[in-house]
C-alpha cells in the first residue's frame, strides 16, 4: 500500500488529494444549499460547512478502495 500518488514524477500524499477533492465537492454542495435556502435552518453556517467538509472527506476516504485508490 502506497500513501502517495505520483503526478508527473511529483509525489503527493493521498490525503491531500482527497482533501482537495472533498473541498471541491463541498463547494458544490454549499452552492446547492444556498440555492435551496437550507442555511436559514442553521445558526452557525461556518460550523455546518466544516462538518460537511469532514463528512465528505470521510466518505471519499472510505470509498477509495472501491475505486482502486489505497491510502
Amino acid at each position: 500500500m502506497n500513501g502517495e500518488v505520483a503526478f508527473h514524477g511529483i509525489y503527493v500524499p493521498t490525503l491531500l488529494v482527497f482533501a482537495v477533492l472533498a473541498a471541491v465537492v463541498t463547494m458544490g454542495l454549499v452552492r446547492i444549499f444556498n440555492l435551496l435556502g437550507l442555511y436559514r435552518f442553521v445558526a452557525y453556517r461556518a460550523l455546518v460547512d466544516l462538518c460537511l467538509f469532514i463528512l465528505v472527506l470521510g466518505l471519499i476516504s472510505w470509498a477509495s478502495p472501491y475505486f482502486g485508490i489505497h491510502q
